[in-house]
């Protein structure tokens, strides 16, 4: 039951991308447009579940949803330079290395030696499907060089940004209920600040509350993995999601890919899934 609640996040975040760029919008558009539907959700999610939250639940759920506004705005970014195709593997990749070694390293979720080797072997298929998926036949030149140069800093800060969401609640022990609105509030903050200029407030921001209420769907179970699985495998999982995104790009948004780079599309998806299967057996 644990495997299924953790593979849930893929189906949800997986779509994230997809929705968002056919409901439009620019980053910032898209940002808080889905962090207004996240605050929805975690109304709800309060108003249901009643949960009891603290001065500890609040401050750390703010400062969790922050980073996650820094994340997300910058992967919206790197989606308009390079892509939802291209950006959601590169994603997924610096994201699993940066969770899987925090809940590795930091809070010590490999006890045993068959732990790190099994660890290690999904880590490595999840970041070489994730490589695989992102292969470009041809190397990038003038204006779209430059456009993968921008996409790959972006995506720097929203690997951080990412990190920084979830090592948070992790180290702060949360309930997964009553970290959810202390999150929505601090990523609505954080969309809002990053905002500004940007023309963020019109009808695309509302249409993506739809992308927020599917966030808050993938969150809430992922939480509930993380207390249940650990870290390192709850959120290696959760970024399964990255084949929905990836062949969604290609079939439902009309980015093109040759021949080679589909082969590579789908044996890259062979891995990730592999790593999610070797995952699932740690537990």
């Amino acid at each position: 039951m644990a495997i299924i609640i953790a593979l849930i996040p893929a189906l949800a975040w997986g779509s994230i991308g997809l929705v968002s760029a056919k409901l439009g919008g620019n980053a910032y558009q898209q940002t808080l447009g889905m962090t207004l539907g996240a605050l929805v959700f975690g109304i709800g999610t309060w108003l249901i579940a009643q949960p009891a939250m603290d001065a500890k639940v609040w401050a750390l759920g703010i400062l969790s949803g922050l980073f996650w506004a820094l994340g997300q705005s910058q992967q919206f970014q790197t989606m308009k330079y390079i892509g939802v195709s291209m950006t959601v593997p590169m994603s997924t990749g610096m994201q699993l290395v940066a969770n899987t070694l925090a809940g590795a390293l930091l809070f010590h979720e490999w006890q045993s030696g068959k732990d790190v080797s099994m660890g290690l072997l999904a880590l490595l298929f999840l970041v070489l499907g994730a490589v695989l998926t992102s292969r470009k036949e041809k190397a990038a030149a003038g204006e779209g060089q430059t456009k993968l140069a921008q996409g790959l800093r972006t995506l720097i800060f929203s690997t951080a940004g990412y990190a920084g969401y979830t090592i948070v609640v992790n180290a702060g022990h949360l309930d997964a209920t009553a970290v959810v609105l202390p999150q929505a509030v601090g990523m609505v903050v954080g969309a809002l600040l990053f905002a500004i200029g940007h023309d963020a407030f019109n009808k695309e921001t509302g249409k993506n509350v739809l992308t927020g209420l599917l966030w808050g769907t993938g969150n809430v179970f992922m939480l509930m993995a993380m207390a249940q699985v650990g870290l390192a495998i709850a959120y290696s999982m959760s970024q399964m999601g990255i084949v929905i995104s990836t062949f969604g790009a290609i079939f439902l948004l009309g980015e093109r890919k040759t021949h080679k780079e589909m082969t590579w599309i789908a044996w890259g998806s062979i891995l990730i899934i592999a790593g999610g299967v070797v995952l699932g057996m740690m537990k």
